[in-house]
This record gives C-alpha cells, structure tokens and sequence, in this order.
C-alpha cells in the first residue's frame, strides 16, 4: 500500500483539532485519516511547529517550502512525490492515493455521522 506523508504548517498540536475555535476542515480531516487507517492505509503526520528537523531532512518539503513558503503548507505526499499542497485532502483523494475502493469511501461520510441505510 502506498506511504502517505502529511506536512502540517505549524499547530498547536498534533491534529490541529485542540483549544476553543477548532477549525472544521481540520476536523474533517482528522476523522478522514482515522477512516483510512482503520482501512489500512499508512499515514505519517508532521507538524512544522513540533518536528522542523523531518521538513528540513524530506529534499521535497524542503524545496517546496524554498519555494513557497509555510503559506503553501500542507503538503501531501504520496511515495516520496507531491500529490497535493495548499489545502488538506479529501476523503475519495486519500482513499484513491491509498488504492482504496470507492465503494468503501462512500458506506460512510467524512463528518463520522450516518443516518441513512448501511451506515456502521
């Protein structure tokens, strides 16, 4: 299975989903790699505040933030090549880096609710 790598600007935490004005795409995000890793899928997360070294050791980040900055953060790659930058994945994106069926990033929602048939 591919090798997913996140590189989150700079948080207060390691999710980003922590203090009183929790940012929804990041908690959408958070349940999204919950899902894919309960699928299976590998997932490593940096964040620039924590773990400056990884960014400056990992030759892509380093040259994409030579070049754009902790502004074009996040980053997201996929076997050591960029897949994305600028805004986190959705759930189809991570499940098709992953080489994760279709069918199974549609039996539940990226908010972690269900109210409809087959939902877990």
């Amino acid at each position: 299975m591919p090798s997913i790598q996140i590189f989150d600007p700079a948080l207060c935490c390691s999710s980003g989903v922590c203090g009183t004005d929790v940012d929804q795409a990041l908690l959408t995000f958070a349940a999204d790699l919950d899902w894919l890793k309960r699928q299976g899928g590998q997932v490593e997360r940096f964040n620039l505040a924590q773990q400056p070294l990884v960014f400056a050791q990992q030759a892509a980040v380093k040259q994409f933030l030579e070049r754009s900055g902790q502004e074009g953060l996040p980053l997201i790659l996929v076997d050591g090549e960029i897949a994305l930058a600028g805004r986190y994945p959705r759930r189809a994106e991570l499940a098709r880096w992953a080489g994760i069926s279709s069918l199974a990033v549609q039996v539940q929602p990226a908010t972690g609710s269900c109210s409809g048939p087959g939902c877990c």
